[in-house]
């Protein structure tokens, strides 16, 4: 997987994304999405926490810090974590070569504005890309795992104190902020 533009610093906030290669799917099946997220904490959880994610059939979205301390550089993580998935789904579904696009996407997260977006970006882009129509109802983002009292490896707290309370993340999560890809993605 050649390098990202971006390099992952210690401390430091990301947007990560990725997509399958032409017109595949990364996911066919539930299995395939719980699967990827028993790698995702594997590979991922050592090296950084989450603030949010989204799997979708044919890409996905991340929110990390990158922790301070890691036993893997977090490049080799994300490496390790699409190199296991792939190499799971070609024998689930008989086939061979790549499954991602070359380089998984990072974007370092500088000012409180893109912050505030991209979670919420994240959690909207299922319905901004025509999977579902309300994104709450989306199986596979930390939108649950938020709103719910119920354990969870996100980092639920963090989240729901930078929007100031589950008040103003539900608000938030009302406005279509969260599909500037311009913004998000500094298009």
């Amino acid at each position: 997987m050649p390098r990202s533009e971006v390099k992952f610093e210690p401390g430091e906030y990301y947007h990560v994304w990725t997509h399958a290669i032409g017109s595949e799917n990364l996911f066919k099946t539930n299995e395939n999405y719980r699967f990827f997220l028993s790698k995702y904490t594997s590979y991922i959880n050592p090296v950084a926490k989450t603030y949010a994610y989204c799997l979708m059939p044919n890409h996905f979205h991340l929110m990390v810090q990158i922790k301070e301390i890691q036993s893997i550089d977090p490049s080799k993580a994300f490496s390790h974590l699409l190199n296991s998935y792939t190499q799971a789904f070609n024998k689930m579904f008989q086939r061979k070569g790549g499954l991602f696009v070359s380089n998984i996407r990072r974007r370092k997260i500088e000012d409180d504005s893109y912050f505030t977006r991209c979670i919420t970006y994240i959690h909207q882009n299922p319905t901004h890309h025509g999977f579902i129509k309300d994104f709450r109802n989306w199986r596979y983002s930390s939108w649950k795992a938020i709103v719910s009292e119920k354990s969870t490896r996100i980092e639920r707290i963090a989240v729901l104190d930078w929007f100031g309370g589950m008040a103003g993340f539900l608000k938030d999560h009302e406005s279509r902020i969260g599909v500037e890809e311009e913004f998000i993605f500094g298009k």
